[in-house]
């Protein structure tokens, strides 16, 4: 982990003492002189990017009524609150498929949260081909900006030794450590779904096809690496929690669909505009009614919608999901 991105630990022993020796002043100090601390942590970055830190000052006016234990787990929020987040990309194996007359290896990656713990991982796996065809894509539209990455060539013979397997473990660990480092990359269509596409595709299928406890599955692990990718533009992942939704509903988990629904409006916001905003809406509203849950709210935004809009075919939920990344 960056030790430059958060608090140190001896930074928070010493405001929690400086804080707790405001808290043993007596009464008629504090009423005098009532003391007010300010400690901040600064976030040491390369390249600052606004919309990629979360903002890194915290600042506590303490209160006599808090104990220390009270003042160590404030101070351990705040450090959280000062990580920079980023991803690591690490490819610990690989493994060599053999499929009818082919034959070829798959590239293990692990992405990670810095800051947190292997819950928050995901887990892909991509063939040399597919690093390959990225590599190609990206010098269409990044050229110079990739005018000096190195990409490992492919051998005529020995790729399926364990040197040159170990050798390219290493490779695409650089080379995607690399691509991320570059903000117009890392944020571009083609570098997102060289991690996220070939997952997206295989959930929806599952969900036209009525396998909706594992296209859940799948769909639930790409989402959170979507949303991680994705931070500057939450709205691209509404699709994929509609699509949890869709699935949630359709095996009677109205309470999981309801938090999902809740979690794309979100990402909505004021974007009525959106295809999915009233099918949502709709949604929504029929599993509110069904849990018992307020759904006036929802109602009277689903009317507003329609006063502005031309009556026009609606999709449903359902069918805008099944729509997605058909082939």
């Amino acid at each position: 982990m960056d030790q430059g991105s958060h608090c140190t630990e001896g930074e928070l022993v010493e405001a929690v003492n400086r804080i707790t020796a405001f808290s043993t002043t007596s009464s008629s100090d504090k009423e005098e002189n009532q003391p007010k601390a300010e400690i901040s942590c600064q976030v040491r970055k390369e390249n600052p990017e606004k919309d990629d830190l979360q903002d890194p000052n915290a600042t506590l006016s303490p209160h006599s009524s808090m104990t220390t234990k009270e003042l160590q787990d404030y101070w351990r929020n705040e450090k959280r609150q000062c990580r920079q987040v980023k991803l690591l990309f690490e490819i610990p194996s690989a493994r060599i498929v053999e499929h009818h007359f082919s034959k070829y290896v798959m590239y293990k990656i692990i992405i990670l949260q810095t800051g947190s713990f292997d819950s928050n991982k995901s887990v892909i796996e991509r063939r040399y081909s597919d690093f390959e065809k990225l590599h190609r894509n990206l010098l269409e539209e990044f050229s110079e900006e990739m005018e000096d990455t190195a990409f490992p060539k492919k051998s005529l013979t020995g790729n399926f030794t364990e040197e040159i397997i170990n050798e390219r473990k290493l490779a695409f660990k650089d080379y995607l450590r690399l691509l991320y480092s570059m903000k117009d990359i890392r944020r571009s269509k083609k570098f997102i779904d060289f991690l996220t596409r070939p997952e997206l595709q295989e959930g929806y299928g599952c969900l036209r096809g009525g396998q909706y406890t594992k296209a859940l599955e799948i769909l639930l692990e790409v989402i959170g690496l979507q949303e991680r990718l994705m931070r500057n533009n939450p709205v691209s992942v509404v699709p994929t929690l509609c699509a949890i939704v869709v699935c949630h509903k359709d095996l009677d988990n109205p309470a999981s669909a309801f938090e999902y629904g809740e979690k794309a409006l979100s990402r909505l916001g004021v974007q009525s505009n959106h295809r999915y905003y009233m099918p949502l809406l709709e949604t929504m509203i029929r599993l509110a009614y069904e849990l018992g849950k307020d759904f006036l709210s929802l109602q009277e935004k689903l009317e507003e919608w329609k006063t502005k809009k031309d009556p026009v075919r609606v999709f449903t939920l359902k069918e805008l999901a099944v729509r997605e990344y058909v082939q």
